[in-house]
């Protein structure tokens, strides 16, 4: 198959057009100049980034930069598939509009691929601005992991610790089940092999149902960290920020829950995700009411959980 590009680097935005410009610029400046190219998807922000953006990337040429407007705000695998549908590459590097691409660490993400022909997918090192590292690689999401979740207690966290969902962070490469999708990049082949991001999914969980998809197609994951990107963490959606003073979190959160777990453990897998963090939940509640641990749910979670 003939490609356009090597790379393309996909920068979604969503009403922070100064953050997707400052990502834009990051990648901009470690791209190939002949045989790369960045697209900003604008995924219907309602005001004026399309625009600002644009005026951003006015007059660059090499690499070639364009702004792409989704007409329709369908989420987070919605536009990136906008965006990896515009353009022929045999790579798609998917970044948040909170990122910051370090020197080198396309180069870095792509050689690895040519160098690993089993890896479908790579993930950079995330870190926060000081050089701190953050946890980007995981385990699946299975329903033995929502107890864990529903308890946050450290003997049943330790009893049950080979399927925790948050792995150790590693100095070197390594394969892990799903890496986070702030800053990955995609070999085409998967694209072709299991079709783009599934737009069932608004926000979250979509790339562990990706990896998971990959996988069963015979692709391995993995993180590079000579790739390095900055993530801010919390600045393109208010989850995290949420989650920190335990308010409510959207409906969309446990929209993207329940379609995982329903699609690929099926609906009892579902109804056993639900049992397990509700039981893991009882033992958390338990302790918060004998005074020895603090609450970690957010407002309504239990509600929230089993709705769905």
């Amino acid at each position: 198959m003939t490609t356009d590009f090597r790379v393309a680097a996909i920068v979604l935005n969503y009403k922070t057009p100064e953050l997707a410009a400052s990502c834009a610029r990051s990648a901009l400046a470690c791209l190939d100049p002949e045989r790369d190219v960045l697209l900003v998807v604008d995924n219907d922000s309602g005001d004026d980034s399309a625009e600002r953006l644009r005026k951003e990337l006015a007059g660059v040429t090499r690499p070639e930069a364009r702004v792409i407007e989704s007409g329709h705000n369908g989420g987070f695998a919605f536009g990136n598939n906008v965006g990896i549908r515009s353009v022929s590459a045999r790579a798609y590097l998917l970044l948040n509009s909170d990122t910051i691409v370090s020197p080198g660490a396309v180069e870095s993400l792509f050689a690895f691929l040519e160098s690993h022909p089993r890896a479908g997918l790579v993930g950079p090192r995330l870190e926060w601005q000081d050089g701190e590292v953050q946890q980007s690689g995981f385990r699946f999401h299975r329903p033995v992991t929502e107890l864990i979740a529903g308890s946050a207690t450290g003997p049943i966290q330790r009893l049950f610790a080979r399927w925790d969902v948050p792995l150790e962070v590693s100095a070197t490469p390594r394969p892990v089940e799903w890496a986070s999708f702030a800053a990955i990049m995609i070999r085409a082949e998967v694209i072709r092999a299991v079709g783009g991001l599934d737009e069932g999914y608004f926000m979250y969980f979509e790339d562990s149902d990706y990896c998971l998809a990959a996988a069963r197609a015979g692709f391995q994951t993995w993180q590079e960290p000579a790739a390095r990107v900055v993530h801010l963490r919390g600045q393109s959606s208010p989850v995290k920020r949420l989650h920190a003073a335990r308010q409510r979190l959207p409906r969309y959160y446990y929209a993207s829950r329940a379609r995982y777990y329903r699609k690929n453990f099926g609906p009892a897998g579902w109804l056993a995700a639900n049992l397990a963090w509700t039981a893991g939940r009882g033992v958390s509640w338990l302790r918060e009411t004998l005074g020895s641990k603090e609450r970690h749910t957010v407002e309504r979670q239990l509600l929230d959980t089993w709705r769905g």
